[in-house]
């Protein structure tokens, strides 16, 4: 497992595009999609042509789905595991790979009543495939925690495993010296849409939209992977006038 995260985490920081958009209704509710993008440019500039076990493959499930599907799986693991399975359970997900198109993404995404009740999303593909597998749960090293009410809207990174994050800083530092010759596509963007006028951001290299209710935020993705805190984030709209 470590192997396989270390290898994803590798594919990340070499050729990714990651895309979170939230959009929050006037009643608080609303959806969170993240969309990860393999570039194959970059992929292939670094010298990996598509691999002949890529196999074409094109699904969309809700986690719920693998609940149900893969239950004589599930009830082998702990209480603890299928609480976080369950929490996963409204989760959408859509795995793309064409090898011939050279096409290769991942959606996530999920509505919610209040967005303090989503999951980490960013652990859906890993939980699902845990499940679909019957392999030992392997947890992000970090939870995000998104909170809104009404005015204020905050997105907090923290993380939870400090021992896996440095072994990944680590090993992300010596693979960006390999990487600084080649002009890969590495992007990490948030766009977030609220029911009222933005009235401050907290990074100030957020762009608003220009009837200050959109806002869209880049980093470069290998930054983010080495200081995730950076994300962090603090919207406060303006009072509404009626």
């Amino acid at each position: 497992m470590n192997y396989i995260k270390a290898l994803l985490l590798l594919l990340l920081v070499s050729s990714c595009q990651i895309t979170e958009t939230i959009n929050i209704n006037p009643d608080g509710s609303g959806s969170i999609e993240v969309f990860q993008l393999r570039d194959e440019n970059s992929y292939l500039q670094l010298g990996r042509p598509l691999s002949g076990s890529e196999k074409f493959t094109d699904t969309l499930f809700v986690f719920q789905d693998y609940i149900t599907k893969y239950a004589a799986t599930f009830v082998k693991f702990n209480k603890a595991d299928q609480a976080l399975f369950r929490a996963h359970a409204n989760v959408k997900m859509h795995v793309k790979l064409d090898p011939i198109q050279m096409e290769n993404f991942n959606v996530i995404s999920s509505d919610f009543k209040k967005i303090e009740e989503l999951p980490n999303v960013y652990e859906s593909l890993s939980l699902a495939n845990s499940l679909k597998e019957n392999y030992p749960v392997s947890k992000e090293f970090f939870k995000i925690k998104y909170t809104f009410d009404g005015l204020t809207f905050k997105r907090n990174l923290v993380i939870v495993d400090q021992e896996e994050f440095d072994r990944n800083k680590k090993m992300l530092e010596e693979r960006k010296k390999t990487y600084a010759k080649h002009k890969l596509v590495q992007s990490y963007t948030l766009k977030y849409h609220f029911p009222g006028k933005i009235k401050s951001v907290s990074n100030e290299k957020a762009i608003l939209s220009p009837d200050k209710k959109s806002l869209i935020l880049e980093f470069q993705l290998s930054d983010c992977l080495q200081n995730p805190e950076m994300t962090n984030l603090e919207v406060i709209l303006e009072p509404s006038s009626n």
